[in-house]
C-alpha cells in the first residue's frame, strides 16, 4: 500500500498524534518491571520451545522489548510506523538500525515465518475492523511458531472515543478473532493483567502455536 492510499487511523498514528503518544509512554522502571513480570507469563508458555527469535509489531518505544531483554536472548525486532519512535528505538539503543523497520500490521516487510514469535501489544485495538483481518493474516504469516496477542477485551466488538477521536479505538475478543480467522493455531495460555495490580493498563492476553 503507498502512502498515498493508507488508512485514516495509519496516518494517525504516523503523523503528531503519533509522536505525542510517545511521551505518554516512558521507559521508567516501574513500566519495565511490569512489563517483565508480564512476560514471565506468557514466555512460560513457550517453555521448552522458547523462540530463538521475536518480532513485535508497532513497537512504539519498545517497552516490551526492553522487557525482553531481561528474559531472553532471543534476536529482537520491531515494526513501527512512527518516525520518532523509530528513532528512539535506535536512539535508545533499545534495538540496532537494521532490526528496526518502518511498517505496520497489515504490511509487514519480512517473508514468510522469518520469526518464531510475532506480537502485538495495545496495537490491534487501534486498527480499523476493515483491516483486522488482513493485518492478523500478515501477523500469521511472518510467525514461525508463536503468535502473542495482548490487548484490551470485550466479548462484542465495540468502539470507544480515545482521547476525543472517533475510529481509534475499538475492543473485541481478539483470540477468538484468531481462531476464527487463522487455520491451524491452537491455544496454549491466555490471562489478565489487571490494571490495580500490575501497573498496566487492563490487558488480557494469548499465547498461540501455529501447527508447523
Amino acid at each position: 500500500m503507498s502512502k498515498k492510499n493508507e488508512s485514516e487511523q495509519l496516518k494517525f498514528w504516523r503523523g503528531d498524534f503519533g509522536a505525542d503518544y510517545i511521551s505518554r509512554n516512558t521507559a521508567h522502571d516501574d513500566a519495565i518491571r511490569a512489563r517483565v513480570a508480564l512476560w514471565a507469563r506468557i514466555m512460560a508458555a513457550m517453555e521448552g520451545r522458547p523462540p530463538r527469535s521475536i518480532l513485535e509489531v508497532e513497537a512504539n518505544i519498545g517497552l516490551n522489548l526492553r522487557a525482553l531483554r531481561h528474559l531472553t536472548d532471543a534476536r529482537l525486532g520491531a515494526v513501527e510506523p512512527n518516525d520518532v519512535a523509530r528513532s528512539k528505538l535506535v536512539g535508545d539503543r533499545v534495538l540496532a538500525p537494521g532490526d528496526v523497520h518502518d511498517g505496520y500490521a497489515a504490511s509487514l516487510p519480512f517473508e514468510d515465518a522469518s520469526f518464531e514469535c510475532v506480537f502485538t501489544s495495545g496495537v490491534l485495538i487501534h486498527v480499523s475492523p476493515e483491516e483486522l483481518g488482513a493485518s492478523i493474516s500478515e501477523i500469521s504469516r511472518v510467525a514461525h511458531r508463536y503468535i502473542v496477542c495482548i490487548e484490551y477485551f470485550s466479548d462484542s466488538p465495540v468502539e470507544l472515543n480515545y482521547r476525543g477521536h472517533s475510529e481509534r479505538l475499538f475492543k473485541r475478543d481478539f483470540g477468538q478473532f484468531y481462531l476464527d480467522n487463522i487455520p491451524d493455531i491452537r491455544v496454549l495460555d491466555y490471562g489478565f493483567a489487571w490494571k490495580a495490580t500490575t501497573c498496566l493498563d487492563s490487558l488480557t492476553w494469548w499465547v498461540f502455536e501455529k501447527n508447523i
